[in-house]
């Protein structure tokens, strides 16, 4: 707020005027270097000596000589004249070839097998000097971690599989569906396994994050079906190991059965009619949205998961 409603009429012209009068000691230099006339020069200095209620400036034979206001006045006036165009210029866009970033990013191990290979080959390929700190994902969207800036990004699974905030920005990075995956000597013919053969086989769960519940028991539920879980895995790879020769199955995203399930040990079938896909979403702070660095790394992960590899 200002102090006085006269300050109000003044303009950046008028600071303009007034720090080139400070420095030039001439109206008719300052004329000459603000490309206006002398009347508009005189004019803004009777603006500014009725606003700030002093005479700000004597024409003696020397030049304008500056009052004891001025004087005070004038590194104040500058710092405006700075300040303004700093918000004209905007934050300096970030730019991770001129010094090295350290992001921190809380997603499954979907993202960790699937997109942080491919984020990381992108980087390296560019020579940027960019970490990725890794937070395991646990049973609910860590809301407060990105408000506070100890995360920079959330990604995890979609969509309604988490509490969601108000205040937290969306957008989904890719889709997937479940596949059901054998060892390669104990798998079914029929390339669908129906509902029935699906909840009899003894299943292995590679838990995608820290949580009672997941989308495929979630689904049985609805259809008021069970199945027998006889082993949980930490990892995909880990639960690929329990099921080899064996009869048990294994129910994986697609796409982490294509990178990770040798064709020669594995096969895979069609998962029941019905069994829903699901979304792999990324989040992040409403407040970073604008950050050039947070930006930056959006965009290079959204690049990552369209990458034609991993379609």
């Amino acid at each position: 707020m200002l102090n006085s409603n006269v300050l109000r009429k003044l303009d950046m012209q008028d600071l303009m005027v007034f720090v080139a009068v400070y420095e030039q000691n001439s109206v008719t230099g300052v004329s000459e270097a603000l490309c206006v006339s002398q009347s508009t020069v005189s004019y803004c200095l009777k603006k500014l000596r009725a606003g700030f209620a002093d005479e700000l400036f004597i024409n003696t034979r020397s030049g304008m000589r500056p009052t004891f206001k001025a004087s005070h006045m004038y590194p104040h006036v500058l710092k405006i004249l700075e300040s303004i165009n700093l918000c004209h210029a905007g934050a300096p866009a970030f730019n991770p070839a001129l010094q090295p970033a350290t992001f921190n990013i809380c997603a499954p191990e979907y993202f960790e097998q699937l997109i942080l290979p491919r984020l990381l080959k992108n980087f390296a390929f560019a020579d940027l000097p960019v970490m990725i700190n890794m937070h395991k994902f646990e049973t609910d969207i860590p809301a407060e971690a990105l408000r506070d800036g100890s995360l920079d990004l959330v990604i995890g699974f979609g969509p309604n599989f988490h509490r969601s905030h108000g205040d937290l920005n969306a957008r989904t990075l890719l889709e997937d569906d479940l596949v059901c995956v054998f060892d390669a000597c104990a798998t079914p013919v029929e390339p669908r396994l129906s509902l029935q053969a699906f909840v009899q086989r003894r299943h292995v769960f590679p838990t995608p994050w820290t949580s009672t519940t997941n989308m495929v028991d979630g689904w049985l539920a609805q259809q008021a079906r069970k199945r027998h879980i006889v082993a949980r895995a930490n990892s995909y790879s880990a639960a690929l190991k329990m099921i080899t020769g064996t009869d048990l199955i294994l129910t994986l995203p697609r796409r982490i059965q294509r990178l990770l399930a040798d064709e020669a040990a594995f096969n895979h079938r069609e998962a029941p009619e019905g069994l829903p896909g699901f979304t792999l979403d990324m989040q992040w702070s409403q407040r970073v949205d604008q950050d050039s660095a947070n930006a930056w790394l959006r965009e290079q992960v959204i690049r990552a998961c369209t990458d034609p590899q991993g379609a």
